[in-house]
């Protein structure tokens, strides 16, 4: 009778022993759950939803990237804006002296002059103007400056060869004059531009940063140092770009001088100065239109695209995420039946055979 009350004890042990390993089996798993919140940690243990997660994460991946993308450009757009902004202001600031310089005495002339250079070198450095990723108006090449040498470009081929010219406004008359401050302006011969080696290559091989949008749209998301991008310059008096519109006109003016108030050829250069800053300021302004609406679009995708995310960010987490709460309560369960099973294991030597008999 011993043997077979031996037999028993040894087959309930075994029982109980297997079924505490498979509690505690299941415990670990639901503690890991209540850790890191995940069903499981590989893409087998998700059952059904592993085709969801496995589609789903690229796209999340991609969405993601393209956000970074469009929050780098309107940080890069906000930059020019910016600085376009005062670019602006100093052409239209000239624009209005061009009005007073008729009929002035040569000191006031020398006044504006020397203002203009000053506006000049200011305008160079703010071709250089930078965001967190490199000069905004360098094209590609956003490591380096498109003005090389802003601080010295009263002293450059660029601004050299224009005083030359107009310094010659007697001899040559003003539509010479005109013609040869445009041909120095439009010039992007080493020497002469102000330009980098990067962008004085020829027109069409230089192009403003774009980054790839929604539906494979191509979004223009910032300016050139030295060429329009997106409005065309007109009128009878530009180099095609109002960038060096605007530099030709600083640069000229700047190299006026007082005994020139009375040449019979100063008010014809001053109104050829007038009408290139009259279209500089209209090409500006139409260009700071279209960044600005490029803008607005990059907001809105961006705020799509982060509804979209958030989307399927919740229909992975509806394949991968434990519900957190039936976890917690099943954990409690299993830890109270673990140790159950573990008292009852304990307990296991102090049966008796009175206790395994109907009635005991």
């Amino acid at each position: 009778m011993s043997g077979t009350i031996g037999q028993n004890e040894y087959g309930l042990l075994s029982q109980l022993l297997a079924n505490s390993a498979t509690v505690r089996q299941r415990l670990n798993g639901l503690t890991q759950q209540a850790g890191n919140g995940l069903i499981a940690d590989t893409y087998a243990g998700l059952g059904a939803g592993a085709a969801v997660s496995l589609n789903l994460h690229p796209q999340i991946a991609a969405l993601q990237t393209q956000q970074k993308n469009i929050d780098a450009a309107t940080t890069r757009l906000g930059v020019t804006q910016t600085t376009m902004t005062q670019l602006q202001t100093i052409a239209s600031s000239f624009l209005a002296d061009l009005n007073k310089l008729n009929g002035l005495n040569p000191g006031e002339l020398d006044s504006i002059a020397a203002n203009a250079r000053t506006a000049l070198t200011q305008t160079a450095n703010l071709l250089d103007a930078k965001d967190g990723n490199g000069y905004i108006f360098a094209g590609q090449d956003t490591q380096n400056p498109p003005v090389p040498n802003p601080d010295s470009i009263g002293s450059s081929g660029f601004a050299t060869q224009i005083a030359t010219a107009v310094g010659n406004l007697s001899s040559a008359g003003a539509a010479a004059t005109a013609a040869a401050t445009l041909s120095v302006a439009g010039s992007d011969v080493a020497g002469t531009t102000p330009f980098s080696d990067y962008l004085s290559q020829p027109a069409g091989s230089v192009q403003a940063p774009a980054l790839q949008a929604t539906g494979g749209r191509i979004q223009q998301v910032g300016l050139l140092a030295n060429a329009n991008s997106a409005v065309a310059s007109t009128g009878s008096s530009t180099t095609g770009s109002y960038m060096r519109d605007l530099m030709r006109a600083l640069a000229t003016i700047g190299s006026l001088q007082s005994g020139q108030v009375n040449d019979p050829a100063f008010s014809a250069l001053i109104q050829d100065t007038r009408t290139s800053l009259t279209g500089t300021v209209s090409a500006m302004a139409a260009d700071t239109g279209v960044l600005g609406n490029a803008q607005a679009d990059l907001t809105a995708e961006q705020t799509s695209l982060v509804q979209t995310q958030t989307t399927l960010t919740k229909q992975v987490g509806s394949a991968e995420d434990v519900d957190m709460a039936a976890t917690l309560s099943a954990l409690t369960q299993t830890q109270t039946q673990l140790q159950a099973s573990y008292q009852l294991i304990a307990n296991l030597g102090t049966l008796s055979l009175a206790k395994f008999l109907p009635g005991g």
